[in-house]
């Protein structure tokens, strides 16, 4: 629970755009384990990855000042699909950051890397693959979203190999006719 509490302050109240700070920057953030954090074995479970992750990704959005474009059009990101490789633990009370950047896109999902960090020893590595919806009109595509986050056209970076060959195996890359 705290850290759904933690995505709602961080989405709803979210901090100052980063002067600068463009779609393809690392946004680095910086967190701390807690009780509630921990599985049976005394290290955090690996759901709570995932919620560290979103916490991290909408501190990228605020990062750029794209949480209130976004909103001002009514879109909003979703996952389409996650992967995470684990090297070390968390423990309780360890600091720790998760560095999120902008892979690439095609026109239908953008790819992200989120790189967990403790004490510069790599702990865990999660690439996702988001598209961004509509409340209401017609749903955006990856290029509109890139285009209004980085503040005109801009093409994505090609993709690194590891990630195109796991999209492709989850079948998440744009297919032709789709939106």
């Amino acid at each position: 629970m705290t850290r759904q509490l933690h995505l709602t302050w961080t989405a709803l109240r979210p901090h100052r755009p980063v002067p600068g700070r463009g779609l393809l920057d690392v946004s680095r953030s910086t967190f701390r384990v807690h009780p509630g954090d921990l599985d049976l074995y005394r290290h955090v479970n690996n759901g709570v990855y995932l919620q560290y992750m979103d916490i991290a990704r909408t501190r990228l959005l605020a990062d750029m000042g794209g949480l209130r474009l976004l909103a001002s059009r009514s879109w909003y990101p979703v996952v389409v699909a996650s992967t995470m490789t684990y090297r070390r633990s968390l423990l309780l009370g360890q600091r720790f950051t998760v560095d999120t950047r902008v892979l690439g896109w095609d026109t239908r999902v953008v790819f992200l890397e989120q790189v967990f960090t403790r004490s510069d020893e790599h702990v865990a590595r999660g690439v996702v693959a988001g598209r961004f919806l509509a409340r209401s009109g017609p749903r955006p595509t990856a290029p509109d979203v890139a285009e209004l986050l980085a503040g005109g056209p801009v093409a994505s970076p090609a993709l690194p190999e590891d990630v195109v060959a796991w999209a492709r195996a989850l079948d998440v890359l744009h297919r032709a006719g789709e939106v």
